[in-house]
């Protein structure tokens, strides 16, 4: 079941008001015992400000942690977004994302940067990987994530959020270890599994839409959205914003291992009707847009053919030079080591690149932009 509420704005009274009705036919907070150690696992993706559209908003976060208190909770909230792992650099996530808000509200930001390995044999695709250390202290997980489009997955809400559980330094090999899509979403959909979130909330409040998940633009969608399931909140969210499982590799992984159903209309939803909300034109990652080949067929010819016809069609990152500063983010962050700099600006080795978009995900101004090739623009029309 997902919960679905309006919330027109972050203001503290609207927000306690909406949260309390979102998780109300979800059995409210009911589960959660004095003592019980709660991590809240919101989206700190970088330096980033909540008006900004790329974190979820404290005020949002203040709300849960004051929530859970009040039922005697211990809360502590984390994320490991990209970049180094330590106290200094995640001090100065929190302050850009105004996470100190959050603090005095009664919550802990998590000071614990241990790093941990799992073994996962049920995994589809990471059966081992690394994990942030805070989490084993937990009795439950809170994921609370933020509505976003995303250049790799078309799609940031809940289930994409939990790749957070991999410490910052790491991410990259895991583009590297999965670099294409699908395998990528059963990773994700593998720290899902492992991690069995509580709960999981999703702040489409203000959304971002265009060049996502850092550098989109702030959307006005007006929701709260719960559910114990991380794919169900996903597919109602992508339907939302234009999206189908089709799309979005998370869903279409989630389809197939029947974690959600196929048809949308099987997954039950209450409070508003969400069909009613749907934004028509809610500005995609062009990515969303793409063609997928298939590769199921028998012959030499045909494997050979849906490669060819993968490769010229697919979405690549691009510079506009206009808009380039020269910092080398772009650089220091390609796990395939296909970025050179040349006269202070990227250049991008396409035979290298393996289109894990981290490049566009971690640019500070937005330089580095998913774009389709010329012929996939006039088939996809």
């Amino acid at each position: 079941m997902v919960s679905v509420v309006e919330c027109k704005s972050y203001e503290q009274a609207e927000v306690e008001k909406a949260l309390s009705a979102l998780l109300t036919p979800l059995g409210g907070l009911d589960w959660v015992t004095p003592g019980m150690k709660v991590g809240i696992k919101a989206n700190l993706v970088t330096f980033m400000k909540p008006e900004a559209a790329g974190t979820t908003h404290p005020a949002l976060l203040c709300a849960l942690a004051g929530m859970l208190k009040e039922k005697g909770a211990e809360v502590t909230l984390g994320d490991s977004p990209g970049g180094i792992y330590t106290a200094a650099y995640l001090d100065r996530v929190y302050a850009a994302t105004g996470m100190k808000e959050v603090e005095r509200a009664g919550a802990k930001l998590n000071r614990d940067f241990s790093v941990r390995e799992a073994q996962f044999p049920k995994a589809h695709a990471a059966k081992t990987f690394t994990y942030t250390g805070w989490l084993d202290e937990m009795d439950a997980i809170i994921n609370f994530c933020k509505l976003k489009t995303h250049g790799m997955m078309s799609l940031s809400c809940a289930a994409k959020n939990m790749f957070g559980t991999v410490p910052g330094t790491v991410k990259p090999e895991y583009h590297y270890r999965f670099p294409d899509p699908l395998q990528f979403a059963d990773m994700i959909l593998d720290l899902n599994e492992y991690f069995k979130p509580r709960l999981n909330i999703v702040d489409a409040v203000v959304g971002m839409e265009g060049n996502g998940p850092t550098a989109g633009v702030p959307r006005t969608v007006g929701l709260l959205l719960a559910s114990d399931n991380p794919h169900a909140c996903d597919r109602i969210g992508a339907a939302l914003i234009g999206l189908t499982p089709e799309e979005v590799p998370t869903l279409k992984a989630a389809v197939k291992r029947r974690l959600i159903p196929e048809d949308i209309d099987k997954i039950s939803t209450v409070g508003v009707q969400w069909k009613e909300k749907i934004i028509p034109d809610y500005q995609l990652v062009e990515r969303a847009k793409s063609l997928r080949f298939h590769r199921d067929s028998n012959t030499f010819f045909g494997k050979i053919s849906a490669s060819v016809m993968d490769k010229a069609l697919a979405s690549v990152p691009h510079l506009y030079p206009a808009e380039c500063i020269g910092c080398k983010e772009c650089f220091k962050i390609c796990p395939a080591d296909a970025i050179e700099m040349i006269d202070r600006k990227p250049k991008i080795d396409r035979k290298k690149c393996i289109r894990c978009f981290c490049c566009q995900e971690f640019c500070p101004k937005g330089a580095m932009k998913v774009q389709r090739p010329f012929l996939a623009k006039c088939l996809l029309k």
